[in-house]
């Protein structure tokens, strides 16, 4: 069962999914995965495959990097439900893009 901050992360998830939809992107691959596998496992899930995310890409070309689960993944309060890989991979991604998101702490 998960915890309330996995909760919380599950509704954050959603939150980019309609954030997305609003720039008129509508990643429904994502939304469907969030919903099947709940917010942690749809990024746990993304971030364990080498395939080309193509909704990471799509972002990026909005100019809203900020708005991928990469991100979201090295902020307080959720990086905590990340493994130092996970974390790892999230960054490298954004970095392949030029985006730098904000050191978080001595481990990230």
């Amino acid at each position: 069962m998960p915890g309330a901050l996995e909760n919380k992360f599950h509704l954050a998830m959603l939150s980019l999914y309609h954030a997305a939809v609003e720039l008129g992107y509508r990643p429904t691959y994502f939304l469907r995965m969030v919903n099947e596998l709940g917010g942690v496992g749809a990024a746990k899930r993304l971030l364990s495959t080498d395939d080309l995310q193509a909704g990471l890409t799509r972002l990026w070309e909005l100019g809203r990097l900020d708005l991928s689960v990469e991100n979201h993944v090295l902020q307080e309060p959720w990086k905590d439900l990340f493994s130092n890989d996970e974390r790892q991979e999230a960054r490298e991604r954004l970095r392949a893009y030029g985006y730098y998101p904000p050191v978080i702490g001595p481990n990230d």
